[in-house]
């Protein structure tokens, strides 16, 4: 593994961690309760937590264009030590319109770090071990992110709710000391000369291919739902009866599951083909959705729990395989801001599955959560049907051998 890999793996390990510490404990920590959340209550978080994914999708793409035409390592240091300001900035204030407005801030900033992380990791990976490199990025990427809540959910568990500012200020040293480790690592890199391309020709060059879009949009869906459980787990398990550090262990034997199946699903795509893998992926997701339908009617049942674990394992191949296929087809030019498209369609898919899921479940109570899985489950399949018809007519360019 190249030095510029391993500080952007790194580097994408330390901020992920520190983000999930700090997106564990947020909505707890805006209320002044470490456990359980009312109604009355739940507007108010999920508008606060949305200001990031808001700053994220609306500014992403200028961060893209940023890193094509400045630098790619310029903008990822810039963004953690903003994100490292702005997160000790949160342990000042629990005001949920001060806490809105650094949440939008801090959205910029990881809009801009995780666009300029996956055009680095393609720019430093071949098409033939890209799946693999992209496993490992999102091995680094997801393990910092369950590690970290599981830190947080430990802390709400062990740590009164009125010194959680000091978990903030230990995820701002966490980030800026991930910035000493870029710098470090790369500090011999070769100087980088500015691009002459215009922002139009680099935003125009990445949006208008279908071919990109097939790729990105399936995570919309994909984290309409996974933005919709980060933002109230931590705060809800004890309402359900899940003390929060047994949350917590689970969620860290998770990260382990993480570091072991992305680079092997990664690899395997390089073998076999992406699209076979984003066909996995898929059913997993449609399988976790299922199980956790049953699940809510028919209690945790060990059947239920092993349909759910089987799907989980399934999922987990969408990842590393949807990157690969989105770096594949990127070009090396304007690649960060292909990338930045993937980080506008997760952080906007946060905010519509925030608004969507919890408006359905206020008018349709469990009824509408069964019908929130079913319209994610049925466009994933649908969007995966697609790219596969465009794959077998030929619309969609092959860069590896494997299909």
């Amino acid at each position: 593994m190249g030095r510029p890999l391993l500080a952007v793996f790194g580097a994408t390990f330390v901020i992920r961690f520190a983000f999930g510490i700090t997106t564990a404990i947020f909505a707890s920590y805006l209320l002044g309760e470490s456990q359980g959340i009312g109604g009355a209550a739940i507007g108010t978080v999920g508008i606060v937590i949305a200001m990031s994914p808001i700053g994220e999708f609306t500014t992403v793409l200028f961060a893209g264009v940023a890193a094509d035409r400045w630098g790619r390592w310029r903008v990822l240091v810039s963004g953690m030590a903003a994100a490292s300001v702005l997160t000790a900035l949160v342990s000042t204030t629990r005001n949920a319109v001060t806490l809105g407005a650094i949440n939008l801030l801090f959205g910029v900033a990881s809009g801009a770090i995780l666009a300029a992380s996956l055009a680095l990791v393609a720019d430093a990976s071949g098409a033939e071990e890209r799946g693999l490199e992209m496993g490992r990025f999102d091995a680094m990427n997801l393990s910092g992110w369950v590690l970290g809540f599981a830190f947080g959910f430990a802390a709400l568990a062990a740590v009164p709710n009125s010194e959680l500012g000091a978990t903030f200020l230990l995820s701002a040293a966490v980030l800026a000391a991930g910035v000493l480790f870029v710098m470090l690592a790369v500090r011999h890199r070769p100087r980088f000369t500015p691009r002459p391309s215009t922002m139009r020709r680099l935003l125009a060059g990445a949006l208008r291919r279908p071919d990109v879009w097939l790729v990105t949009l399936p995570w919309l869906v994909i984290y309409m739902l996974i933005g919709t459980a980060l933002a109230f787990l931590g705060s809800s398990s004890g309402a359900v009866g899940i003390p929060p550090i047994y949350l917590a262990v689970l969620i860290g034997g998770g990260g382990l599951l993480l570091v072991l199946t992305q680079p092997f699903f990664g690899g395997l795509s390089d073998r076999v083909g992406r699209m076979r893998l984003l066909g996995v992926g898929t059913a997993g997701f449609v399988l976790v959705m299922v199980a956790a339908g049953l699940i809510a009617s028919y209690g945790a049942l060990p059947v239920l729990l092993a349909l759910a674990g089987i799907g989980i394992v399934g999922a987990l191949a969408y990842g590393p395989a949807a990157l690969a296929a989105l770096a594949d087809l990127s070009e090396s030019i304007s690649r960060a801001t292909t990338m930045a498209i993937y980080t506008l369609t997760i952080s906007l898919g946060m905010v519509l599955g925030l608004v969507l899921s919890t408006t359905l479940y206020a008018q349709l109570g469990t009824v509408g959560i069964d019908l929130f899985f079913a319209g994610i489950s049925t466009t994933l399949v649908a969007l995966t049907l697609v790219r596969w018809h465009r794959i077998r007519a030929g619309t969609i360019g092959i860069t590896t051998p494997a299909r």
